[in-house]
């Protein structure tokens, strides 16, 4: 396998994709395996016994989206029917999921294809091949579903094929090629969404609330690390100790022209309206609350004074 692809197209994923390849992946593994639930199913480094146990939970299906000049941009994919015993696909499904989503999606083709592993295999080809009479160079879209947890990268690839001469022969060969994560505001949503949903171990919010502000604290943690590199470079820079950059000094340069931005009156003026609503907010909560706990006192102690009054006749009440 080549190291990279030399096409020189440009491919945007949208996350739409990576969702359903996802779920497709935990259905068929609990579907499977269903004595073991899905979070239970995590590979490690050391793991690769749970894998190799269940060969037959690889999944595979389409993806589709569009491609203007030497832009690729996946926006969506469908499952597809595929037996890995005899290397043959289900043709009549293949061709009715494209009947559907054309009506639905009229500009959008089938770009390629999708499965779930660590790499690509030599098998993988046989699928790959089968899908060129409907795209002559389909894209293969790799999710692996190992969890790493030092990983900082999406565990997704994308593979395109090329014929390179070996030993004499010519054969296609998966190349990898870069991609970049392409969203929309109701992607955006979307994601944001499935990542603040109740966890299905019945965790509480309070641990949802710890592992939304350890994420916050990770990325902040980040972002430090990485002015403090920026600004030991400056200041190696000034003190002649590394080589002057002029395209660097403009980007740092530019990017420190947006601080001002922050300070000004209309920012200040802004930020206070949005403080102050909120903590209206807040305080109209709490007097709510409060009504409510009183309301419910009162009921109480009226059905408590009706029954006393019932059993030893009308006394005064102070």
């Amino acid at each position: 396998m080549a190291s990279s692809s030399s096409s020189g197209l440009t491919f945007k994923l949208h996350p739409l994709v990576i969702v359903n390849i996802s779920d497709h992946y935990t259905r068929v593994k609990s579907q499977m395996n269903p004595s073991h639930a899905p979070h239970n199913n995590t590979v490690n480094n050391g793991g690769d016994s749970v894998v190799s146990s269940l060969p037959s939970s690889r999944v595979y299906g389409c993806v589709i989206g569009v491609q203007k000049g030497r832009t690729v941009e996946i926006f969506n994919s469908f499952e597809l029917l595929y037996d890995p015993s005899t290397n043959s696909l289900d043709r009549p499904f293949l061709e009715k999921k494209q009947e559907l989503y054309k009506k639905v999606f009229p500009h959008f083709y089938i770009l390629g294809w999708y499965s779930t592993g660590s790499d690509a295999e030599e098998a993988d080809m046989h699928i790959h091949k089968a899908l060129m009479d409907i795209n002559e160079s389909p894209v293969y879209v790799l999710l692996n579903p190992a969890i790493n947890h030092s990983q900082k990268d999406l565990p997704v690839s994308i593979f395109e094929s090329e014929l390179h001469v070996i030993d004499g022969i010519p054969q296609l060969i998966f190349v990898h090629s870069s991609y970049t994560i392409e969203t929309v505001e109701a992607e955006r949503i979307s994601v944001d969404h499935v990542a603040h949903l109740k966890p299905s171990d019945g965790g509480s919010a309070a641990t949802q609330l710890a592992a939304n502000l350890t994420g916050i604290h990770s990325a902040i943690k980040m972002l430090h690390s990485r002015i403090k590199v920026l600004h030991h470079y400056l200041l190696a820079m000034e003190k002649e100790e590394v080589p002057r950059e002029n395209s660097l000094l403009r980007q740092v340069s530019s990017l420190l022209r947006r601080l001002p931005a922050i300070e000004s009156g209309k920012f200040q003026d802004d930020f206070l309206m949005e403080y102050n609503d909120t903590l209206l907010i807040s305080y109209l909560a709490m007097l709510t609350n409060c009504s409510s706990a009183m309301n419910d006192l009162v009921d109480k102690f009226s059905t408590a004074y009706d029954r006393h009054t019932r059993r030893g006749g009308r006394t005064a009440f102070m």
